[in-house]
């Protein structure tokens, strides 16, 4: 499919007001310690009462000394995104550029992995700026081969994507980018833009193939979830597939089969996929296809159940099926702060059904990407859940982000991932 450069000329250009503002003492406090947000409560005043999505917004002192500098979210409770703090500068192309620039250059060491990796024929996935923890805030860019995806979370950025874009195409190298738009920006925007939008170059009507370790994945990137694939649990998938030699492994949210590629590659005997959606597990056994030429792969038993996790981990149990190594890699249960005691009951309830199906020796992944679930909280459910099971457990390893999804404050973290073997013993719940 063709993309063409009017979509770029129908976006506005960036104005040339400049937006005078003062916040509170606190959201200053936080504004020098690089907290990305401002809160419209935090708003103390601002010069224009008709700022528009994008307008930069200078943040000035009480003694009317510049302090940073935002991009104006009118129509967000989040009122003042920060891109800039520290001396006077300039937002222009220029700036855009170096700013890209050195958040590609911050992932340098996965291209050095990939050159190590054996097998190139695919060029690499990988996140190239991750929204505010990279400095550009509501922003995310995901590159899979030649494919750049731009994704927009906030409408301050229709006015800088053409800088964005061209930053994008310099940095990364890709040859064609796709546009993605948060529901909220696809369902209303007044610029003519769809999500999914082919904004340069071309890409082909079916999936983009790239590169994982030395295996090779597919990304929706015009219609799949999120940019096109899950990136981040890159690392985990990674280190299952060292895990994986010989054992039988079970998949749980099994997703379109990062774990299970990587499994099967890795020298899993078999590896049973569980995951609620049939389009999705096709999408897996696609996956397994284009990476048919590794005998491990073919060697390797694979078995789908399209179903729902929790019920299918009873099935198993009452089956009585065992299983050496277990993944567990839930969607997000804690969308806000209220659901926080039911996401943890949910954590807590996963690691009780999949105990019960580990091997005595065998090893448990358990994954969280609920931002709101904090690290100390989730390992503490696993850790409790276990325990009420009369379960042995011994952690071996914990996991966060990777390198491509680095974090630069608090509500930024989400993933976090704990590897746990399950000792020979009492397996059953206490009393």
């Amino acid at each position: 499919m063709t993309g063409g450069s009017s979509l770029l000329d129908a976006l506005p250009t960036p104005s040339e007001r400049r937006l005078a503002i003062r916040v509170t003492p606190d959201a200053l406090r936080r504004i020098r310690a690089r907290h990305p947000w401002v809160y419209d409560r935090s708003i103390d005043s601002v010069n224009h009462d008709d700022g528009a999505p994008g307008d930069l917004g200078i943040v000035f002192d009480k003694h009317r000394k510049f302090a940073a500098i935002g991009l104006w979210d009118p129509n967000s409770p989040i009122r003042l995104r920060m891109i800039h703090v520290g001396d006077p500068t300039t937002i222009d192309a220029a700036w855009f550029a170096e700013r890209i620039a050195e958040s590609v250059a911050r992932r340098q060491v996965l291209f050095d992995r990939h050159v190590g990796s054996g097998k190139a024929v695919h060029g690499p996935g990988y996140r190239a700026v991750n929204g505010e923890n990279d400095g550009l805030p509501a922003l995310v860019v995901d590159v899979y081969d030649r494919v750049a995806v731009i994704k927009l979370y906030s409408e301050i950025w229709f006015p800088h994507l053409r800088n964005v874009v061209d930053a994008v195409l310099a940095s990364t190298k890709a040859e064609a980018v796709v546009l993605r738009l948060a529901r909220n920006l696809a369902e209303k925007n007044s610029y003519g833009l769809d999500d999914g939008d082919v904004i340069v170059g071309e890409v082909p009507d079916g999936p983009v193939l790239f590169s994982e370790g030395n295996l090779t994945f597919e990304a929706d990137v015009q219609t799949g979830q999120k940019t096109g694939h899950f990136l981040d649990q890159r690392a985990n998938r990674l280190h299952v597939g060292r895990l994986a030699g010989g054992k039988r492994v079970l998949d749980v949210f099994a997703s379109t089969g990062g774990f299970t590629v990587h499994a099967a590659a890795g020298g899993a005997t078999s590896v049973h996929a569980v995951d609620a959606s049939g389009p999705t597990l096709e999408v897996l056994q696609r996956n397994l296809d284009h990476n048919a030429d590794l005998a491990a792969v073919r060697d390797c038993t694979i078995t789908t159940n399209v179903t729902d996790a929790f019920d299918a981990l009873g099935n198993l149990s009452r089956a009585g099926r065992k299983f050496d190594l277990v993944v567990v890699d839930p969607p997000s249960f804690a969308q806000k702060a209220a659901t926080v005691g039911r996401a943890r009951a949910a954590y807590a309830k996963l690691t009780k059904l999949a105990i019960g199906l580990v091997e005595d020796g065998g090893i448990l992944v358990q994954a969280s990407c609920s931002s709101r679930v904090t690290p100390t909280e989730f390992f503490d459910t696993v850790t409790e859940a276990a325990e009420e099971h009369g379960a042995t457990f011994t952690e071996l390893r914990r996991t966060g982000h990777d390198v491509d999804h680095p974090v630069t404050f608090d509500e930024g973290e989400y993933l976090k991932a704990g590897y746990w073997r399950v000792e020979p013993g009492y397996r059953g719940r206490r009393n």
